[in-house]
């Protein structure tokens, strides 16, 4: 049985429904927070098990039965995340999953600017001593954070924010794809993929001329420095870490680290990917 976390999600849920058109029913099984999120997923006769990386035991029955477990990465920052890894890690393996398969990101390295990318890459280290097959999904940029960074800016046609590099955004709905096709040919790729990304590497001046001609309107980008960025999602409330977090994105932009484009993410969907002038142009409308 394939194992999925996270399966209410927006990645976990779109992977489990292209897993549908891939494999019976009763060969997927999803290990969730929230079972009562995951009643559709039952009624097509998805096993639903309530799941908790903060909890090994719930682990433990969860991911009974597995043949491959899929473990979606948390939106966390830190040691925290690495250890929540850790824990659905070795639950994967205690359960008997010949392979592990985990959500890393494009980038993923001990010394990326941004701190997901260094957790990812602690996560992987572990990946590689848990003593079964693994694959690493190397992630492209969720084309969806793109969105949450123009926020406002959709309204007032003011991208204000700090200086960025070239990101290879792309679709959650294409990710799922690629994961569900992934998990249904076993062993197709061993450890890290080859980037799974878009095929346009576009920085936000880029999305400002996008949205103008996408709307007529007009969209200016503005650079704001870092530290006056950083006050101003503090004043927001967002806490500490998560502001560092956020700023190491821009950091790691500028450097590069999110810009590389591979065919691999085409090859597995059979399609060119959702570009972002598509995802933005949905949200637009």
């Amino acid at each position: 049985m394939i194992i999925v976390t996270g399966a209410t999600g927006q990645l976990g849920r779109r992977t489990v429904e292209h897993l549908l058109h891939r494999l019976p029913a009763d060969r997927i099984g999803v290990s969730v927070r929230d079972p009562r999120k995951a009643e559709p997923l039952a009624a097509q006769g998805v096993r639903v098990r309530e799941g908790s990386f903060a909890d090994p035991g719930s682990l433990d029955h969860a991911f009974e039965g597995a043949t491959q477990v899929l473990i979606v990465s948390v939106d966390q920052f830190g040691e925290e995340a690495v250890q929540q890894h850790r824990t659905a890690i070795e639950a994967a393996v205690r359960a008997g999953a010949r392979r592990v398969l985990y959500t890393s990101h494009l980038g993923a390295s001990p010394t990326s600017h941004f701190q997901a990318c260094r957790d990812h890459a602690a996560s992987e280290d572990i990946l590689r001593t848990c003593g079964v097959p693994y694959t690493a999904l190397r992630n492209g940029f969720y084309a969806a954070s793109a969105l949450q960074f123009l926020g406002p800016a959709l309204d007032s046609g003011e991208i204000a924010l700090p200086e960025d590099g070239p990101v290879s955004w792309t679709a959650h709905a294409d990710l799922a794809e690629a994961a569900a096709a992934i998990l249904a040919d076993e062993g197709c790729y061993d450890g890290p993929t080859p980037p799974l990304t878009a095929t346009q590497s576009l920085t936000f001046a880029d999305l400002a001329a996008l949205a103008a001609g996408i709307t007529g309107r007009p969209f200016t980008r503005t650079t704001v420095p870092d530290d006056a960025f950083g006050r101003h999602l503090v004043a927001a409330g967002l806490p500490a870490d998560r502001v560092e977090g956020l700023l190491g994105v821009f950091t790691a932009a500028r450097a590069g680290e999110f810009a590389a484009q591979d065919p691999a993410l085409a090859t597995l969907i059979g399609r060119e990917p959702v570009g972002l002038e598509a995802v933005l142009r949905e949200q637009l409308a």
